[in-house]
């Protein structure tokens, strides 16, 4: 995979891990609640979700390709209507105002094998997600790979998100007390929400473009 193709993945990945979403709410939530270590726990099982997911994704597309080049063509204009219809819903997305009772700390009540459980099943039941891979991840794939190296990247794709979802979602355990607010603070969530929807687009609008040249 060409370093600078990875680069922009990088860079795209991590604004999206960053933008609120589901999951990264849920440990703002359970960190403030909780403690910090409640929210690396859960950190760490939705890292093995998202694991799961890339080996399914991974898998899924490759046999796309040893089946057919014109069914990886579909899967990425599927992948390009989708990213259009998450773009158009992050532009339009609500923000909520910051709501202290929701981070007001309680006892810890799981134990870390259950909070750990808990984010595995919360990512691998979600299947939002996998959909969400199918179309982010073969927006940046090598035009003409084969089997093999779809695989290779796409499990290439899929650590690399691991890996930011444990250090962003790590950071926002850790800073739960001011990332809680400044998270939940509308004007943050309006940037993040249009910043996230532009990424969507601009993959959405260069798989056009490369099915043209």
């Amino acid at each position: 995979m060409p370093f600078d193709l990875w680069l922009s993945f990088v860079v795209a990945a991590t604004i999206l891990a960053i933008a609120p979403g589901p999951d990264n709410l849920f440990v703002l939530l359970q960190s403030a609640m909780h403690g910090p270590k409640a929210g690396v726990l859960v950190t760490l099982g939705l890292c093995v979700g998202v694991f799961i997911q890339t080996c399914f994704s991974a898998f899924g597309v490759a046999a796309a390709v040893a089946a057919s080049p014109v069914l990886l063509t579909i899967i990425k204009c599927a992948g390009a209507a989708y990213l259009t219809y998450l773009a158009w819903g992050a532009w339009r997305a609500p923000v909520s105002e910051a709501d202290e009772t929701t981070i007001e700390k309680k006892p810890l009540t799981l134990t870390p094998f259950k909070l750990w459980t808990r984010g595995i099943l919360m990512n691998i039941t979600n299947p939002k997600v996998l959909i969400f891979f199918l179309a982010f991840f073969p927006q940046f794939l090598v035009k003409g790979s084969s089997e093999a190296e779809v695989m290779v990247q796409m499990l290439i794709m899929g650590l690399t998100f691991l890996v930011i979802t444990l250090v962003v979602f790590s950071c926002v355990a850790w800073c739960a007390g001011s990332l809680a607010n400044r998270i939940r603070n509308p004007r943050f969530q309006s940037i993040l929400n249009k910043t996230s929807a532009l990424i969507f687009l601009a993959l959405a609008v260069s798989t056009k473009i490369e099915m043209f040249c």
